[in-house]
């Protein structure tokens, strides 16, 4: 357990100004609407035909034989001129029966359409009703306008799904609004009873809340189960923070040629190594093995406290309060000194986030998926 000390960081360039939200890389923001962006041609306008192509020589079939000559376009090929024949007289009686004919047609063809128009609205009248029924019974789900659906609704449904229906890259909140969109070079792997995230350990590979999840002016408790595949570095599992510095960061890291996890938070505006406070534990078996890393943080007392798996690992004073820096919670990444460091190589999964400190007792229950259910989560992501 040590606190002043900064970290170890190997830095990543900074995303360029503009990048898009939810996780889209800098400066890539999709066009809307799936309309093209400007200067990339536009695949609904199809180009004008060039006349001259069908005078050209007609190309030979690969057997050799030749092709039948196109049919010229309706805007080239000319109406017949209309004549009669020199010296005929037209036939009087039967152009009038051909009118008459005709009339009678269009008569047909004028209540035909009058029909179709009463049924039409008989019709339409029909499903606005039926329409309101729906709305009445509230078995209708409420839709975005860009035709996604409701954040709030999918967060709250039963569904079992890790991820917001119809955004197969964005892991779903099961316990409040703060969706996590993927990084370019992060993977959903969905096994046969739990899902997971799979980082590179490089800038590209993170996943980017839609806000933030933890209010570090108050207690709070993160978790996340955890797999390492890297030696060395710095490696942060959870953080919150894009401004100058992370507010709390709950990871892994080699420390003075040691491995171990790590839980650190943020005091100062700057980010300076002085005013960060750690708790640090000897992680042997930290590469390639699964472990439950829990950080809590007691506003009231001032203390911070580390657990790995369900036992506790240390403890550690907090003078001051931490900074409530600016930026949603992250996966797989930590901001530090203005730039992206600490990027995860290893999977993760069952996230979660309460808004009060769990105790020791209840920390161990989560490890054995035994916490009571009233303890309840203020947020949670890949979980089953």
């Amino acid at each position: 357990m040590t606190d002043g000390t900064d970290r170890t960081s190997s830095q990543q360039p900074d995303p360029a100004t503009g990048n898009g939200g939810y996780g889209y890389p800098a400066g890539q923001t999709p066009g809307g609407y799936g309309y093209p962006q400007a200067g990339q041609p536009n695949p609904y306008q199809q180009p004008a035909p060039e006349p001259q192509a069908w005078a050209a020589g007609l190309p030979t079939e690969p057997s050799g034989f030749p092709q039948q000559a196109a049919p010229q376009p309706d805007w080239q090929q000319q109406p017949a001129p209309f004549a009669h024949p020199v010296g005929d007289q037209p036939d009087w009686q039967a152009l009038a029966d051909q009118n008459e004919s005709r009339r009678g047609r269009k008569k047909a063809l004028v209540i035909s359409a009058s029909v179709l128009v009463v049924a039409l609205a008989a019709g339409g009248g029909w499903f606005a009703w039926q329409a309101m029924g729906d709305d009445e019974g509230g078995d209708t789900p409420t839709t975005a306008v860009s035709g996604s659906p409701n954040p709030s609704a999918s967060a709250s449904g039963s569904s079992d799904s890790p991820t917001v229906e119809g955004e197969p890259n964005l892991l779903r909140d099961r316990s409040g609004k703060v969706h996590i969109a993927l990084g370019p070079d992060t993977e959903l792997a969905k096994l046969e009873n739990r899902n997971e995230i799979r980082l590179k350990g490089n800038p590209n590979s993170y996943a980017q809340g839609a806000g933030q999840a933890v209010n570090t002016a108050k207690s709070f408790t993160v978790s996340a189960r955890v797999y390492n595949v890297t030696e060395g570095g710095s490696r942060m599992a959870v953080s919150q923070g894009d401004g100058v510095s992370y507010s709390f960061e709950l990871g892994f890291e080699e420390s003075n040629g040691k491995k171990v996890w790590v839980f650190r938070v943020q005091t100062g505006d700057k980010g300076a190594a002085s005013t960060a406070q750690q708790v640090q534990a000897d992680a042997p078996t930290a590469v390639k093995n699964w472990a439950m890393l829990t950080g809590t943080y007691d506003a009231e007392k001032k203390t911070m406290a580390l657990y790995v798996d369900d036992k506790p690992a240390g403890t550690a004073a907090v003078a001051a309060p931490i900074w409530s820096g600016p930026g949603p919670v992250q996966l797989g990444r930590s901001r530090h000194h203005g730039i992206w460091t600490g990027s995860w190589a290893g999977s993760l999964d069952h996230v979660r986030v309460w808004d009060k400190v769990l105790t020791p007792e209840q920390v161990a229950d989560l490890k054995n998926n035994k916490l009571n259910k009233k303890v309840k989560p203020s947020h949670s992501w890949l979980i089953g």
